[in-house]
């Protein structure tokens, strides 16, 4: 089964990033890797196409939504799915508006993460 979408997941936890993109890959969906936001940045200047963006919220060097903003600069119909392990508050303060944007809470379940990402791909 394959979706033909491609997923940029940025994702600094090595464990949460390979289960996501396990769950992701046996799904159909194609997944690019970044395990830093500077990482990801470079794959769109590279111009490496992708369907919808799957990145954490509290990262080192820049937060989820910052680097959201950067790569849809060049990618404007660039689709975000938000995950965070973080309280409300914390993510709020990361630049995620509450009710405003697709967000996934961690943990979540393979079933969550692939219905979630579906919605966001399908624009509901």
């Amino acid at each position: 089964m394959t979706t033909g979408e491609r997923v940029l997941l940025i994702e600094d936890e090595e464990m949460v990033r390979t289960l996501v993109r396990a769950i992701l890959e046996a799904r159909g969906y194609e997944v690019v890797e970044a395990r830093t936001p500077d990482e990801a940045l470079r794959l769109g200047r590279e111009g490496t196409p992708v369907d919808v963006l799957l990145t954490d919220v509290v990262m080192p060097e820049m937060n989820g939504p910052q680097v959201a903003a950067e790569l849809s600069a060049a990618n404007p119909g660039l689709k975000v799915l938000y995950m965070s392990g973080y309280t409300d508050d914390a993510v709020v303060r990361h630049g995620v508006a509450e009710g405003t944007t697709a967000f996934l809470q961690k943990p979540f379940n393979a079933g969550a993460l692939t219905t979630k990402l579906r919605e966001v791909l399908d624009g509901a």
